[in-house]
């Protein structure tokens, strides 16, 4: 059976520019909060727009001209901090920077509350971010992990257990799917997950066969549900209830101005995390730390990184 879900980007990805059926949420996918007034001040400083905190992302975009948007998956965030920055419409003011990394290149994003006083910008996105980072089982393939405890499942909130089988053996040795194959152990359930996953392929015996057929059908029909209607496992409540994605969406406005569709390479340029670099820098010897670093931009120290907490460690081994 192949898997009903397309495959999952939002929170392992960060996008620019992105189409309006992108920024829709996905099944299983729900907005949190939604915070108007918000200016993404390092890419589009000066510019009023949304950002809006699902379970899985964050999404902001130009209230004037929506097609002017990111998309931040949880997963690629590496550290979450608060800083002041210069808005065109706040001035010096206190904003959030979020350092990401995907796909081996650093993204920062600095965005900044337009609403005097308000701190649902910081809170949302923190308590949010933690959530999603103590749900990872929901998520992720875990092997070997810690699930059982005094010989019985852990499980996890709002999971629950439909049927136990005895007599099942683990043939495990060498797009997620369910069936049925031939293996020198006789008739096996073979299990094959996503590439995401690490593409694995697990086996499993089912004494008496008839019991065997019982399972697939049952796992087939449970991950049929599980695909219309996901649950990732993000927890989390706001005390001022988010409008719906509806009442969100707003009547794009056209602008005097003119969009180059071949410009995307431009467009996330302002927002790496170290100007003018796509790759990391060789690494250096360092004596403060006894340990192999990237090297420093011009003018920056360890201390100076410390103290604005910016330090991201990427220890390798000099030969």
């Amino acid at each position: 059976m192949a898997a009903c879900l397309e495959p999952l980007w939002e929170d392992r990805d960060v996008r620019f520019d992105i189409t309006q059926q992108h920024m829709r949420m996905r099944s299983g996918e729900m907005l949190i909060d939604c915070l108007d007034s918000i200016e993404d001040t390092k890419g589009n400083n000066g510019v009023r727009g949304r950002l809006m905190v699902t379970n899985l992302r964050i999404i902001w975009h130009s209230l004037s001209l929506s097609r002017v948007n990111l998309s931040i998956g949880y997963n690629c965030i590496i550290n979450i901090s608060t800083r002041m920055a210069n808005s065109k419409l706040r001035g010096q003011t206190e904003a959030l920077y979020i350092l990401t990394k995907c796909n081996n290149t650093r993204f920062e994003f600095i965005f900044t509350n337009l609403v005097t006083g308000s701190p649902r910008l910081f809170s949302s996105v923190m308590a949010v971010h933690r959530a999603y980072g103590t749900s990872k089982m929901y998520r992720d393939l875990k092997l070997r992990g810690a699930i059982i405890r005094n010989k019985q499942l852990c499980l996890l909130p709002q999971e629950q257990v439909y049927d136990e089988l005895n007599g099942v053996w683990n043939l495990s040795s060498d797009q997620r799917s369910v069936k049925l194959r031939d293996s020198k152990f006789g008739l096996a359930l073979v299990i094959e997950t996503t590439q995401q996953s690490g593409g694995y392929v697990l086996g499993f015996r089912i004494d008496p066969v008839e019991k065997l057929q019982e399972a697939v059908k049952e796992i087939r029909s449970l991950h049929r549900v599980h695909s219309t209607n996901p649950m990732f496992g993000v927890q989390f409540e706001t005390e001022e209830k988010p409008q719906s994605l509806e009442e969100v969406t707003v009547q794009e406005t056209q602008d005097d101005m003119e969009i180059d569709s071949n410009g995307q390479a431009d467009v996330f340029v302002a927002y790496f995390a170290d100007s003018n670099k796509e790759q990391d820098h060789e690494p250096v010897y360092c004596e403060e730390l006894g340990l192999a670093v990237e090297k420093l931009r011009d003018g920056f120290t360890l201390q100076s990184l410390w103290e604005q907490r910016e330090i991201v460690f990427d220890v390798r081994w000099l030969p």
